[in-house]
């Protein structure tokens, strides 16, 4: 049902199969365990080994640095079946590959990149991203975060940053901050920072009623003494993290993809077994038409990932066609989860049923990697050639 228009006629057997050795992973090992770790709080830790078995840490990066060297498709469908699980699963990998071994790819030397990214495939080392801060979050060229360096090349880091996925978890983080007292966008720069630094803080966050069963820190930065080798030498200007969050958000535009196939798939079950005036509930009208308008909108945006995947794997894509897939699909992926959640009844309130969870987890969604508004202006401004920024 949920490949209404063919699409998988649109990918390649090796794309097909990556999928399909997610999904069963997804089915096996997450599906089975994933709304008790919700409950309780929990990131399934034990998955990590496996989930480097299948390759999908920085899949879309050379294999010449341990990587997988896939299309950007078959990322996108990696991310989509691992949302499908839960948004918390997605965001450990995402943020793993997408805002971790990326700016090391993209913006480290030789060096950094031979020591650093075979060893993040294999999941010996777990990254986490500094970008945003407490009072910085749509406007992370505000960021107080400072590095000052010293006559001898050396760093000294001060500062924080919050909302950080992974960051009780990693032993690296890749932190953007400002350099040598300058406040301006173009002094941004990028540094691999050890989390067992002296100085180095990473407090968990507590009271999170959405992606509950994710790693979800606070990092403080206290006069973190750092070696003339940890600044990411290409990066510069607010444009390097940005680049980084264009990359986790094309993989996000597919895992929002993922926890609305899981709602509906759900929702389409239920209805049909939940008998109700002697009938399944799949009989009434009402019933059939949410299931009709989820199905609409997901092969919609289905379509939108797809052709965005194809365009960034031609190397033709734009940072707004990024936003457009971003912001629609999550948008959507919200909404089928509500209305998924409301055919379910009470019953959709209960930790055994999906669609709840995918729904708590989606409101954390529409907010990261740029907040739904925020996207909206991005395109307001590629349409009107006007920004509504400042």
């Amino acid at each position: 049902m949920l490949d209404f228009y063919n699409i998988d006629s649109l990918l390649s057997e090796e794309e097909c199969a990556i999928r399909d050795s997610v999904r069963q992973f997804v089915d096996e090992r997450v599906l089975p365990i994933i709304g008790k770790c919700f409950v309780d709080g929990r990131f399934p830790k034990e998955i990590i080994p496996e989930m480097a078995e299948l390759g999908v840490f920085g899949a879309n990066l050379p294999e010449e640095y341990g990587c997988a060297g896939l299309s950007n498709v078959a990322y996108g469908l990696i991310n989509q079946e691992l949302e499908r699980g839960d948004s918390g699963v997605r965001s450990f990998a995402s943020v793993q590959s997408s805002l971790a071994m990326y700016p090391i790819y993209a913006f480290g030397s030789d060096e950094q990149k031979q020591k650093y990214l075979p060893r993040m495939a294999k999941a010996e080392v777990i990254g986490c991203f500094g970008l945003t801060e407490p009072d910085y979050g749509s406007n992370p060229s505000g960021m107080i975060t400072m590095a000052r360096e010293h006559k001898d090349g050396t760093w000294i880091l001060n500062g924080g940053k919050m909302w950080i996925t992974n960051g009780s978890t990693a032993h690296i983080a890749v932190v953007w901050a400002k350099t040598n007292g300058d406040t301006s966008d173009k002094s941004i720069r990028g540094f691999i920072v050890p989390t067992d630094s002296t100085g180095f803080q990473a407090k968990d966050q507590k009271g999170k009623l959405s992606l509950r069963a994710s790693d979800t820190s606070e990092l403080v930065f206290q006069d973190v003494e750092l070696p003339a080798d940890a600044i990411l030498p290409r990066s510069g200007g607010l444009k390097s993290p940005l680049m980084c969050l264009t990359q986790a958000r094309y993989g996000i535009s597919w895992g929002a993809i993922g926890a609305a196939m899981a709602c509906f798939e759900e929702a389409l079950e239920y209805a049909k077994n939940r008998i109700m005036f002697d009938r399944p509930i799949a009989g009434f009208q009402i019933q059939q038409e949410r299931l009709a308008d989820m199905l609409t909108e997901i092969v919609k945006a289905q379509l939108v990932s797809l052709h965005l995947g194809r365009l960034k794997d031609a190397g033709t894509f734009t940072p707004q066609q990024v936003s457009l897939a971003k912001r629609n699909n999550v948008s959507m992926a919200t909404d089928v989860a509500r209305e998924a959640r409301r055919l379910l009844g009470a019953n959709g309130i209960l930790a055994e049923y999906a669609s709840m969870r995918h729904m708590e987890n989606l409101e954390s969604v529409y907010t990261y990697e740029g907040t739904h508004d925020v996207h909206s202006l991005v395109l307001g401004q590629a349409i009107t050639g006007l920004s509504a920024f400042k």
